[in-house]
């Protein structure tokens, strides 16, 4: 039951995912402290860097003995997962809610509110045996019925929101789902402490899905009839009741959010009574961190900001290589677009090494797989790597039938190749981007036309397909069937319009196959297949720089979750 959103709308680094846009976070070089649920990871290597001198701790930090507080971008007040747009909305609701499943130390599924799972040996049934005693932040007994709920609320004809839970093909969900049921035949609550699920299809994520955020059916479910408006849950986004670590106590919009410790939380009320999500932006954030105004944030991965955490002195410092990647969507419902040649040669005519090489410092690399090299999916074997080659370009947009015309642009039958660029305003990546592509791309004879507007303008324009190009990324991945899933031409989210019948093969066979050993060749030849008829333009693999105040402790920087998954065990250093 992980949210899902759109065109990765669900932004940060967060299990929030199926196509993400780099602009939903505003500033993609500020790094997330959104949660990551991550499957099977390869060990990830993370780079610490010690606190040299504690009494350099700055007094405001030192005054606080009961409250961490730590650094996010733009929460937009929606606290309820499954409905969130925003994934630092994803942040906040990650703090007060709990899932049956989470994740280990390497992204392996482990019990939360559950204590324990089957599965049928045809990997069509989970069985969840929840903890005894569960309790919701407001006391009140949390069930497998609440899970039932959870559940059928997804299957819902009103719901709207980005989860695709028919994916999972719960047996009946379809039938709910079109009103010819009122209740969905695979989900069957056996006892309060436990809940069985039939599905009628193999699918290698439906045990995180379906154990994911649970929902309190006497709060969220009170009003709720089938097939009829969910709009009486907006009331409550802005009021959560969940079961997980902290409880919800305050937003104030533009400034933060503020939680306070529950108490009635299974494995124990955490050590620090508080905790607030500060807002800060890519401008203010090490300033609020040097003066001990936050103890936790994420800052853009480059040499000069390292050696300013390190000059600091009470500052541990984290590196290590994100699970998410930045792309350029083409939009190929654009006639001009429909041709993979032309889509090759704006690869090929891209020098992004160059971009990648200015903008990052050395602390990001050139992507040419759709999945970061953290993922156990990842293989770049027989990848054409896309080096920039001018002369290449030229010929396959000549071959294409793009001839170059007499002020310097092709056309091809009275047609000029101009193509536009939507990027989120505020984002600095682009002040180094814009300038490269422009200059490429007139030297192939394309006219680039780079427009910046706010997140919500875009993201409508991307939803309605009014776009040639569009700066994207992902949240964190915690699966390679997340980052290919919008290329599936039946997809709902797929608004490019890509179609090509052996990727949908593919991806197809890559989610209905469970063990990982048999689903690294589907994914080796995806992305071969995607390789050479591209749906979009990959951009950076990137470094995440992550630094938190020495007198923070229980902060296990090889999580790929960040802060989040280390709430329980934190405390305050006397």
């Amino acid at each position: 039951m992980k949210g899902k959103s759109k065109k990765w709308l669900g932004v940060f680094s967060v299990l929030l995912s199926s196509s993400l846009l780099l602009t939903a976070c505003g500033q993609e070089e500020k790094a997330s402290s959104e949660p990551v649920k991550q499957q099977d990871l390869k060990e990830a290597k993370v780079e610490k860097i010690a606190a040299t001198d504690k009494s350099k701790n700055p007094e405001k930090a030192k005054q606080r003995k009961d409250t961490i507080i730590a650094g996010i971008s733009k929460p937009g007040g929606v606290f309820l997962p499954y409905f969130q747009e925003n994934g630092w909305d994803g942040n906040v609701t990650s703090v007060i809610f709990a899932s049956l499943v989470t994740t280990d130390k390497q992204g392996k599924p482990v019990p939360d509110l559950a204590e324990k799972w089957d599965v049928s040996s045809d990997q069509l049934t989970y069985t969840f045996h929840l903890r005894k005693n569960l309790k919701f932040s407001d006391g009140s007994p949390l069930t497998a019925d609440d899970v039932a709920f959870t559940l059928t609320l997804l299957h819902d004809k009103a719901y709207e929101g980005d989860e695709d839970i028919l994916q999972f093909a719960v047996k009946g969900g379809k039938a709910y789902k079109d009103g010819t049921a009122t209740s969905i035949e695979g989900i069957k609550v056996v006892d309060p402490q436990t809940i069985k699920i039939t599905t009628e299809k193999v699918n290698s994520q439906a045990l995180l899905h379906l154990g994911g955020p649970v929902l309190s059916k006497a709060y969220y479910g009170k009003d709720y009839k089938q097939n009829t408006n969910l709009n009486y849950l907006k009331d409550l986004y802005g009021k959560p009741i969940a079961a997980g670590p902290y409880k919800f106590e305050q937003y104030v919009p533009g400034q933060e959010v503020r939680f306070v410790a529950n108490e009635n939380y299974y494995a124990g009320k955490p050590k620090v009574k508080n905790f607030i999500y500060k807002i800060t932006t890519a401008d203010t954030n090490f300033q609020l961190f040097q003066t001990g105004e936050t103890d936790y944030d994420g800052f853009a991965a480059n040499g000069d900001n390292v050696e300013q955490l390190k000059s600091l002195g009470f500052a541990n410092i984290n590196l290590e290589t994100s699970s998410s990647f930045s792309y350029i969507d083409m939009n190929s419902k654009k006639p001009y677009l429909q041709d993979k040649k032309v889509r090759q040669a704006l690869i090929y005519g891209l020098d992004r090494k160059k971009y990648v090489d200015t903008f990052f410092q050395g602390y990001g690399s050139v992507a040419n797989v759709p999945i970061s090299p953290v993922s156990w999916a990842y293989t770049d074997e027989g990848i054409n790597k896309y080096e920039y080659d001018l002369e290449k370009a030229k010929k396959l947009l000549d071959e294409a039938g793009w001839k170059v015309g007499s002020d310097g642009i092709r056309e091809k039958d009275g047609q000029k190749l101009k193509l536009s660029y939507y990027a989120a305003s505020g984002r600095k990546q682009e002040e180094v981007f814009i300038p490269i592509a422009k200059e490429n791309y007139k030297a192939l004879g394309v006219e680039f036309n780079p427009e910046m507007m706010d997140f919500n303008t875009l993201v409508a324009k991307l939803h309605k397909g009014e776009y040639d190009l569009a700066a994207v990324a992902t949240p964190g991945i915690s699966d390679p069937s997340e980052p290919v899933a919008d290329y599936l031409s039946t997809s709902p989210n797929n608004s490019s319009g890509y179609k090509n019948a052996k990727v949908d093969e593919l991806i197809k066979k890559g989610l209905e196959t469970v063990d990982i050993e048999k689903r690294k060749p589907i994914y080796k030849e995806l992305y071969k297949e995607l390789n050479d008829d591209p749906p979009v333009i990959l951009l950076s693999y990137r470094k995440l720089l992550y630094a938190h105040n020495a007198h923070v402790k229980g902060i296990d920087p090889e999580k790929y979750d960040s802060i989040i998954s280390n709430l329980p065990a934190l405390s305050i250093e006397e």
